[in-house]
């Protein structure tokens, strides 16, 4: 399980991670560190990058 919350950046347990996610929304937030995710849509899904860590591995 991931420290923060990939969609609204609150640390674990403090959301309900499955109702914080929509479909086909990507993550906004790093799973690592909880920073702003840089994401690009693209039609075969979505890239996201966070300053710290890197690219996003898919979920």
């Amino acid at each position: 399980m991931d420290p923060w919350c990939r969609w609204c950046g609150a640390r674990a347990g403090a959301c309900d991670q499955a109702a914080c996610r929509r479909a086909l929304d990507p993550p906004r937030h790093c799973p690592s560190c909880g920073r702003r995710l840089r994401v690009v849509v693209i039609p075969t899904g979505f890239e996201a990058t966070c300053r710290e860590h890197g690219p996003l591995p898919p979920a």
